[in-house]
């Protein structure tokens, strides 16, 4: 699919869910231009913000100068980017805003792992679980080098490795039709790992590995990168 005809289908992405029966998870992660309209409603000034910016990885972490969720890369971003530079908090306080809230890690590996459509489309099968977000490969996602062609907007001039992210929703499909839950960006989680908080999915930054079901990281929770956003899950009773 080429990138105009991805956009073209986002907006309608943006606002639906997936039902996951007792849950109901986002199809796409939350983007600039949803997360402007709840900084706009709540008055939210985010970390990197205050901070002055959100960091990179290049020899260590590198905080970089007016790198925020409106600006994920030093200019603005698109409102079909995912939102970056977002704390695990942040993300927290989105959800609560949005009338959702941030997945468990259990729900998050179900609706990404796990198949649930009574009739998917092929080649997924009902009830099948897969390796990775996208299904027995890892082709599609936005990954570094495993995944094959992206729609990925071109931020290599100001990183030391990988491209960047594509706009939400712009990759094919995968698991219980959700876009990106395999590369593109890391997702924050609701699950503790320690004094930190899990991580899933992976990102640009990285080839398929941290795609797998297996691959679990974590980060303090007060990080904001470049490269971990966050979608929402609401209840289903």
């Amino acid at each position: 699919m080429s990138l105009a005809a991805a956009l073209a289908q986002i907006g309608a992405a943006h606002a639906d869910t997936q039902p996951m029966g007792r849950f109901a998870i986002d199809r796409t992660e939350v983007t600039i231009g949803a997360f402007r309209a709840f900084a706009d409603a709540t008055g939210t000034v985010t970390a990197a913000e205050r901070n002055g910016g959100g960091s990179v990885y290049e020899a260590g972490w590198v905080r970089k100068p007016g790198w925020t969720w409106r600006t994920p890369f030093g200019v603005p971003g698109l409102d079909a980017e995912p939102a970056v530079h977002v704390t695990h908090g942040e993300a927290q306080a989105y959800c609560r805003w949005a009338g959702k809230r941030l997945p468990t890690d259990a729900e998050w590996l179900e609706a990404a792992h796990t198949e649930r459509r009574e009739a998917p489309p092929a080649p997924f099968q009902t009830g099948r679980d897969y390796p990775y977000p996208t299904g027995d490969s890892p082709a599609g996602a936005n990954c570094l080098g495993d995944c094959g062609p992206t729609p990925a907007l071109d931020r290599s001039a100001v990183l030391v490795r990988g491209v960047g992210p594509a706009p939400a929703g712009a990759t094919p499909p995968g698991v219980n039709g959700l876009f990106d839950m395999g590369a593109n960006v890391w997702e924050w989680v609701d699950t503790a790992a320690g004094s930190e908080r899990i991580t899933r999915g992976g990102s640009w930054w990285y080839g398929a590995a941290p795609m797998h079901r297996d691959h679990r990281a974590s980060k303090p929770p007060e990080t904001a990168v470049a490269y971990i956003g966050f979608r929402c899950v609401e209840d289903r009773r």
